[in-house]
């Protein structure tokens, strides 16, 4: 996949694992089950490079199931460079996308949110696309599956009639991350923020940051600071938060269970005002 042949593996033996290659370099090889997952990452990869704004790790190679990227040395959260990651993420998203939904050149449309299935369709409005194409997937999953119950989601149902009027003024297609939570945002010891793990595609820029507050940030006010500097938010945003974060913690529930879908119920009770 390098073209290099590994000399020394890290200490970790997990995945994904450091590995030293033959030229010296130090590389995270990651290893997964679908192999569509691994064409989705290095396509996310290269996309969220390719906008010039955020800094993601190289990709070196991938093939069927094996993912190579560059290694980010690890560093301490700091609130300057937490300002900069603000400002870095406005401008991602500022890269845009061809439409809601739309894969990074040489995705699949079958890709992933962390293990989770995710199907990438584009369209043009916005509201809709969300709810059938984000939410509704992992609705009915998780009510099939019997983890969520039916007046739950109900109550979901409910909030996702009301999308087009609760969803703000219409913005176009940003360059999304798409799973930004905080395991998937490295301090390196640059002094600098790093992205690992998208799950990207074009989207809402209020998701990325509503996914960021779900399960905390260090020195959140700073990097929301940062964003509203250079690319201010329309009236209202934080209203929206729990209407954004419908998406992972329905994702959360199909993956972990009820104490998910306990919030996504609150977040749609949320949306109803």
């Amino acid at each position: 996949m390098t073209g290099r042949a590994a000399t020394r593996r890290g200490s970790s033996a997990g995945n994904p694992a450091e590995v030293t290659l033959d030229d010296g370099r130090v590389v995270v090889v990651k290893r997964a089950e679908e192999p569509e997952a691994v064409r989705a990452e290095a396509a996310g990869l290269c996309w969220l490079a390719e906008a010039g704004a955020v800094r993601v790790p190289a990709v070196h190679g991938h093939d069927g199931r094996w993912l190579v990227t560059g290694r980010v040395p690890s560093g301490r959260p700091g609130p300057g460079a937490a300002e900069r990651f603000g400002r870095d993420l406005a401008a991602l998203h500022a890269a845009g996308a061809p439409a809601f939904g739309a894969a990074p050149p040489g995705g699949p449309r079958e890709a992933y949110i962390g293990p989770a299935p995710m199907r990438n369709v584009p369209g043009t409005d916005w509201p809709g696309w969300y709810a059938e194409h984000r939410v509704l997937p992992y609705l009915r999953r998780a009510a099939d599956d019997g983890v969520l119950r039916p007046a739950e989601a109900a109550v979901i149902e409910r909030a996702l009639e009301q999308l087009p009027e609760r969803a703000g003024p219409a913005e176009p297609p940003a360059r999304l991350h798409g799973d930004l939570w905080n395991g998937n945002v490295l301090w390196g010891a640059d002094g600098e923020v790093w992205l690992i793990d998208p799950a990207a595609h074009g989207g809402h820029r209020e998701t990325d940051l509503a996914m960021l507050q779900l399960f905390g940030c260090p020195h959140l006010d700073r990097v929301l600071g940062g964003y509203q500097q250079a690319a201010p938010l329309a009236d209202g945003w934080a209203d929206r938060v729990g209407l954004h974060q419908l998406f992972p913690l329905l994702v959360h529930t199909v993956l972990f269970g009820r104490g998910y879908a306990e919030q996504a119920v609150a977040a749609a009770r949320g949306v109803g005002g």
